[in-house]
Protein backbone atom coordinates (compact mmCIF):
# COMPACT_ATOMS: atom_id res chain seq x y z
CA UNK A 1 0.00 0.00 0.00
CA UNK A 2 1.75 3.08 -1.26
CA UNK A 3 0.61 5.91 0.98
CA UNK A 4 0.79 5.53 4.76
CA UNK A 5 1.51 8.10 7.44
CA UNK A 6 3.03 7.31 10.84
CA UNK A 7 2.35 9.45 13.89
CA UNK A 8 3.80 9.73 17.37
CA UNK A 9 0.96 8.87 19.72
CA UNK A 10 -0.14 11.23 22.46
CA UNK A 11 -1.09 9.69 25.82
CA UNK A 12 -4.33 7.77 25.53
CA UNK A 13 -7.03 10.07 26.94
CA UNK A 14 -9.58 7.40 27.92
CA UNK A 15 -9.91 3.67 28.29
CA UNK A 16 -12.27 3.74 25.30
CA UNK A 17 -9.50 3.51 22.73
CA UNK A 18 -7.27 5.56 20.49
CA UNK A 19 -8.62 8.54 18.57
CA UNK A 20 -6.96 9.44 15.26
CA UNK A 21 -8.20 13.02 15.51
CA UNK A 22 -5.77 13.58 18.39
CA UNK A 23 -2.69 12.67 16.32
CA UNK A 24 -0.83 15.76 15.15
CA UNK A 25 2.88 14.86 15.08
CA UNK A 26 3.63 13.00 11.82
CA UNK A 27 7.06 11.34 11.93
CA UNK A 28 7.19 9.34 8.68
CA UNK A 29 5.47 8.68 5.37
CA UNK A 30 5.99 5.68 3.10
CA UNK A 31 4.81 2.25 1.97
CA UNK A 32 3.19 -0.53 4.01
CA UNK A 33 3.75 -4.20 3.19
CA UNK A 34 2.13 -7.22 4.85
CA UNK A 35 4.46 -10.22 4.42
CA UNK A 36 4.53 -13.79 5.69
CA UNK A 37 7.82 -15.35 6.73
CA UNK A 38 7.33 -18.95 7.79
CA UNK A 39 4.92 -18.93 10.71
CA UNK A 40 5.13 -15.15 11.22
CA UNK A 41 3.13 -12.39 9.59
CA UNK A 42 4.83 -8.99 9.60
CA UNK A 43 3.76 -5.46 8.77
CA UNK A 44 6.74 -3.67 7.25
CA UNK A 45 6.92 0.10 6.97
CA UNK A 46 9.26 0.72 4.04
CA UNK A 47 10.78 3.97 2.75
CA UNK A 48 9.46 4.79 -0.71
CA UNK A 49 12.73 5.98 -2.24
CA UNK A 50 15.50 3.95 -0.57
CA UNK A 51 13.57 0.75 0.26
CA UNK A 52 14.92 0.84 3.83
CA UNK A 53 12.72 -0.61 6.55
CA UNK A 54 11.48 2.07 8.95
CA UNK A 55 9.69 -0.25 11.39
CA UNK A 56 8.51 -3.85 11.80
CA UNK A 57 5.27 -4.96 13.45
CA UNK A 58 5.10 -8.72 14.11
CA UNK A 59 1.46 -9.76 14.10
CA UNK A 60 0.47 -11.18 17.49
CA UNK A 61 -2.58 -10.64 19.68
CA UNK A 62 -2.95 -6.90 20.27
CA UNK A 63 -0.35 -5.90 17.66
CA UNK A 64 -2.83 -3.98 15.48
CA UNK A 65 -5.68 -1.97 16.93
CA UNK A 66 -8.28 0.13 15.13
CA UNK A 67 -9.10 3.66 16.16
CA UNK A 68 -12.53 4.38 17.51
CA UNK A 69 -13.15 7.48 15.38
CA UNK A 70 -11.98 6.45 11.89
CA UNK A 71 -11.66 3.35 9.73
CA UNK A 72 -8.45 4.74 8.17
CA UNK A 73 -6.44 4.90 11.41
CA UNK A 74 -4.64 2.05 13.20
CA UNK A 75 -2.29 1.64 16.14
CA UNK A 76 0.68 -0.69 15.56
CA UNK A 77 2.91 -2.33 18.16
CA UNK A 78 6.36 -2.17 16.54
CA UNK A 79 9.40 -4.09 17.82
CA UNK A 80 13.14 -3.87 17.34
CA UNK A 81 15.57 -6.81 17.12
CA UNK A 82 15.99 -6.86 20.92
CA UNK A 83 12.26 -7.31 21.49
CA UNK A 84 11.66 -3.78 22.79
CA UNK A 85 8.37 -2.36 21.60
CA UNK A 86 6.43 0.86 21.30
CA UNK A 87 3.09 1.91 19.86
CA UNK A 88 2.75 4.17 16.82
CA UNK A 89 -0.21 5.53 14.92
CA UNK A 90 -0.66 4.73 11.24
CA UNK A 91 -3.10 6.39 8.86
CA UNK A 92 -4.08 5.92 5.24
CA UNK A 93 -5.30 8.65 2.88
CA UNK A 94 -7.94 6.44 1.31
CA UNK A 95 -10.52 4.20 2.93
CA UNK A 96 -9.82 1.56 0.25
CA UNK A 97 -6.17 1.34 1.39
CA UNK A 98 -7.29 0.80 4.98
CA UNK A 99 -9.71 -1.89 3.80
CA UNK A 100 -6.93 -3.64 1.82
CA UNK A 101 -4.63 -3.52 4.87
CA UNK A 102 -7.29 -4.97 7.16
CA UNK A 103 -8.23 -7.67 4.63
CA UNK A 104 -4.61 -8.77 4.17
CA UNK A 105 -4.22 -9.16 7.94
CA UNK A 106 -7.43 -11.20 8.16
CA UNK A 107 -6.37 -13.39 5.20
CA UNK A 108 -2.99 -14.09 6.79
CA UNK A 109 -4.69 -15.03 10.07
CA UNK A 110 -7.16 -17.31 8.29
CA UNK A 111 -4.36 -19.05 6.34
CA UNK A 112 -2.31 -19.56 9.51
CA UNK A 113 -5.30 -21.11 11.30
CA UNK A 114 -6.06 -23.34 8.30
CA UNK A 115 -2.45 -24.58 8.29
CA UNK A 116 -2.72 -25.47 11.99
CA UNK A 117 -6.06 -27.26 11.54
CA UNK A 118 -6.07 -28.89 8.10
CA UNK A 119 -9.33 -30.13 6.65
CA UNK A 120 -9.73 -33.90 7.13
CA UNK A 121 -9.61 -35.94 3.93
CA UNK A 122 -12.90 -37.61 3.13
CA UNK A 123 -12.68 -41.30 2.17
CA UNK A 124 -13.28 -42.10 -1.47
CA UNK A 125 -12.24 -38.74 -2.86
CA UNK A 126 -8.92 -40.02 -4.14
CA UNK A 127 -10.49 -41.78 -7.15
CA UNK A 128 -10.27 -40.27 -10.62
CA UNK A 129 -13.80 -39.73 -11.97
CA UNK A 130 -12.79 -37.70 -15.03
CA UNK A 131 -14.04 -38.73 -18.46
CA UNK A 132 -11.35 -40.58 -20.37
CA UNK A 133 -10.67 -40.01 -24.05
CA UNK A 134 -13.15 -41.92 -26.23
CA UNK A 135 -15.84 -42.31 -23.50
Amino acid sequence: IKDAHVFKLPPRPTAGGWRGADWTEEVWQGTVKVVERGEMTLVLLVDRTSGAIFAVCPIKDGAVDRCVDSSRYFVLRIENANGRHMFIGMAFNERNDAFDFNTSLEDAKREREAAKNPEPQLPGLDKDYSIKEGE
